[in-house]
């Protein structure tokens, strides 16, 4: 039963927690404390080492790469947790499990977002009652399956529509198979974390339609919840931005060229570097066009397609979406079915 709301009154957002979930928040504190006490070490005792600079600007490069789209789709977020009801997402949403998870995977054509914006947007879908399999092709699809993408790419290759249409099909592809399969293998309960809701009880599912607030209070209201998305999931992204810094200036790119005489290792390689590079979905093309006359087309198709599904930032923001099995059942799923895809493509090459 849904909570009266008093004629004349309006809902306001205020924030809820859960008392079982104190003791993974000071876990989450203390481990936050631990990663400034390691920046302010770094700082005072190695600011002037050639690496700690080659650090900063790796780590720079990637936050700020990534921080628009992360603000924009924060408040994207936002709009939709107060203006589209449950309801509605779920009118929109095909009944069929098969044709949900299709037409999720090509939302991108009409949504284009890159890789961090899209996680606080399927974040609140989740929500507002978005399937699980839906949700996940949506997540993955939708930072290749995008006109913005698609374009970077015909760009980076001199317009070749076989790199293009392969990097769209494959991003597709590999988006409705790991739909199906987390949709078989999981429940909405035991994949999802406990999602923050602004509002009491049912009443937050259709906010919409709570109370006659007029339209510049409720931008205010979605801004607040996109403001509140963007400090939740940022934290994850300056954790994962930072590791990938960092392994970039551990790991010259120089001593794994040896690799590059197996294709099939060079498939390998360019897959763990788009994980640890970070790269967003509109410029990693640029980078993988660098490969052309060292690798093969598969290899620099496996770098396009598993990195805006896959990478340091990703798996860190990952963590506030999802529970630690999905997490490794999607990141191990996701990273086979890629280097699967590639020894198809590098066969069909020969």
């Amino acid at each position: 039963m849904k909570p009266s709301v008093p004629e004349g009154q309006t809902v306001r957002p205020h924030a809820h927690g859960s008392l079982s979930a104190a003791p993974a928040m000071r876990a989450s504190v203390l481990l936050q404390f631990a990663f400034v006490a390691i920046l302010a070490i770094l700082i005072v005792f190695f600011r002037d080492a050639p690496p700690f600079a080659t650090l900063s600007i790796t780590f720079v490069s990637i936050f700020l790469e990534a921080l628009p789209f992360m603000l924009l789709g924060a408040a994207i977020g936002g709009l939709i947790e107060v203006f589209i009801s449950k309801g509605a997402i779920l009118r929109i949403v095909p009944a069929g499990r098969l044709s949900a998870i299709l037409l999720a995977a090509a939302m991108g054509m009409v949504f284009p977002v890159c890789e961090c914006a899209i996680v606080p947007v399927v974040r609140r879908l989740f929500g507002k009652g978005l399937p699980l399999g839906a949700g996940i092709a949506f997540l993955l699809g939708g930072p290749i399956v995008n006109p913005l993408v698609l374009l970077s790419t015909a760009v980076a290759y001199g317009n070749d529509l076989t790199v293009v249409i392969g990097r769209l099909a494959g991003g597709y592809l590999i988006a409705v198979v790991m739909g199906l399969l987390i949709d078989r293998c999981f429940t909405r309960q035991s994949a999802l974390v406990e999602i923050p809701s602004a509002l009491p009880g049912a009443a937050h599912e259709n906010f919409a339609f709570v109370g006659p607030a007029g339209i510049r209070t409720k931008i205010g209201w979605a801004m607040q919840h996109g403001a509140a998305d963007f400090l939740d999931i940022s934290r994850f992204l300056v954790f994962g931005a930072f590791t990938a810094g960092l392994l970039q200036t551990l790991v010259a790119r120089g001593e794994l060229v040896v690799l590059f005489g197996s294709p099939i290792v060079s498939i390998l390689f360019m897959m763990i570097l788009a994980v640890l590079l970070s790269l967003c979905s509109e410029a990693d093309a640029f980078v993988a066009a660098s490969f052309r006359t060292t690798l093969p087309l598969a290899a620099q198709m496996a770098f396009m397609v598993l990195g805006p599904m896959l990478d340091l930032k990703l798996i860190a923001m990952y963590f506030r979406m999802f529970k630690k099995q999905l997490i490794l059942v999607l990141s191990t799923a996701t990273f086979i079915g890629v280097f699967s895809m590639m020894l198809v493509i590098l066969w069909m090459g020969r």
